[in-house]
Protein backbone atom coordinates (compact mmCIF):
# COMPACT_ATOMS: atom_id res chain seq x y z
CA UNK A 1 0.00 0.00 0.00
CA UNK A 2 1.53 4.03 -0.82
CA UNK A 3 1.38 5.74 2.00
CA UNK A 4 3.22 9.16 2.34
CA UNK A 5 5.84 9.61 4.93
CA UNK A 6 5.64 13.57 6.05
CA UNK A 7 8.88 14.19 8.80
CA UNK A 8 9.43 17.56 10.59
CA UNK A 9 13.07 18.30 9.76
CA UNK A 10 13.87 20.65 13.19
CA UNK A 11 15.87 24.14 12.69
CA UNK A 12 18.42 21.96 15.08
CA UNK A 13 20.42 19.78 14.21
CA UNK A 14 19.53 20.38 10.71
CA UNK A 15 20.97 24.05 10.56
CA UNK A 16 24.51 22.30 12.19
CA UNK A 17 24.33 19.90 9.62
CA UNK A 18 23.94 22.49 6.61
CA UNK A 19 26.84 24.42 8.95
CA UNK A 20 29.30 21.85 8.63
CA UNK A 21 28.85 20.89 4.91
CA UNK A 22 26.52 17.30 5.89
CA UNK A 23 22.96 18.05 5.38
CA UNK A 24 23.03 16.45 1.70
CA UNK A 25 24.83 13.30 3.08
CA UNK A 26 22.94 12.49 5.74
CA UNK A 27 19.46 13.31 3.57
CA UNK A 28 20.98 10.66 1.28
CA UNK A 29 21.43 8.24 3.53
CA UNK A 30 18.33 8.31 4.50
CA UNK A 31 16.72 8.48 1.01
CA UNK A 32 19.09 5.64 0.10
CA UNK A 33 17.59 3.34 3.04
CA UNK A 34 14.05 4.47 2.68
CA UNK A 35 14.55 4.36 -1.01
CA UNK A 36 10.94 6.36 -1.18
CA UNK A 37 9.03 6.68 -4.76
CA UNK A 38 9.08 10.18 -4.61
CA UNK A 39 10.26 12.54 -2.46
CA UNK A 40 9.53 16.32 -1.59
CA UNK A 41 10.93 18.81 0.75
CA UNK A 42 9.09 21.61 2.03
CA UNK A 43 8.42 23.89 5.06
CA UNK A 44 5.38 23.60 7.06
CA UNK A 45 4.47 26.02 9.95
CA UNK A 46 7.57 27.22 9.29
CA UNK A 47 9.42 23.92 9.99
CA UNK A 48 11.58 22.28 7.36
CA UNK A 49 9.89 18.56 6.27
CA UNK A 50 9.97 16.41 4.03
CA UNK A 51 7.07 14.25 2.52
CA UNK A 52 8.38 10.53 0.90
CA UNK A 53 6.03 8.33 -1.24
CA UNK A 54 6.53 5.00 -0.12
CA UNK A 55 5.43 1.60 -1.16
CA UNK A 56 4.58 -0.79 2.22
CA UNK A 57 3.65 -4.00 2.50
CA UNK A 58 2.14 -4.57 6.02
CA UNK A 59 1.67 -1.76 8.83
CA UNK A 60 4.56 -3.36 10.94
CA UNK A 61 7.13 -1.89 8.20
CA UNK A 62 6.43 1.73 9.11
CA UNK A 63 8.85 1.79 11.82
CA UNK A 64 11.73 0.96 9.90
CA UNK A 65 10.79 4.00 7.58
CA UNK A 66 10.77 5.57 10.37
CA UNK A 67 13.81 4.93 12.00
CA UNK A 68 16.30 6.70 9.82
CA UNK A 69 15.20 10.30 10.46
CA UNK A 70 13.91 9.14 14.31
CA UNK A 71 18.23 8.90 14.53
CA UNK A 72 19.05 11.91 13.00
CA UNK A 73 16.24 14.38 13.94
CA UNK A 74 13.73 14.56 16.95
CA UNK A 75 10.80 15.48 15.59
CA UNK A 76 7.34 13.90 14.75
CA UNK A 77 6.48 11.58 11.76
CA UNK A 78 3.08 11.20 10.00
CA UNK A 79 2.13 8.44 7.80
CA UNK A 80 -1.18 8.52 6.43
CA UNK A 81 -1.88 5.74 4.03
CA UNK A 82 -3.18 7.30 0.38
CA UNK A 83 -5.52 5.46 -2.08
CA UNK A 84 -4.62 5.06 -5.98
CA UNK A 85 -7.35 6.39 -8.51
CA UNK A 86 -9.61 3.33 -9.06
CA UNK A 87 -8.88 2.14 -5.64
CA UNK A 88 -11.70 2.04 -2.99
CA UNK A 89 -11.36 3.54 0.88
CA UNK A 90 -12.16 -0.36 1.60
CA UNK A 91 -8.41 -0.98 0.36
CA UNK A 92 -7.06 -4.50 -1.75
CA UNK A 93 -8.91 -7.00 -0.28
CA UNK A 94 -12.26 -5.79 0.68
CA UNK A 95 -11.73 -4.89 4.27
CA UNK A 96 -11.83 -1.86 6.77
CA UNK A 97 -8.84 0.24 5.26
CA UNK A 98 -6.12 1.26 7.88
CA UNK A 99 -4.53 4.35 8.58
CA UNK A 100 -1.19 4.39 10.62
CA UNK A 101 -1.12 7.91 12.25
CA UNK A 102 1.02 10.11 13.84
CA UNK A 103 4.47 8.93 15.67
CA UNK A 104 6.35 11.48 17.69
CA UNK A 105 10.38 11.17 19.02
CA UNK A 106 9.79 14.36 21.12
Amino acid sequence: MKMLLTVEIPHEPFNSLVRAGTANEVIGRILESIKPEAAYFTEQDGIRCGIFLINVQNSSEVPAFAEPFFSQFPGQLQVPHCDEPGRSAKGRHGGARQDVGVISAR
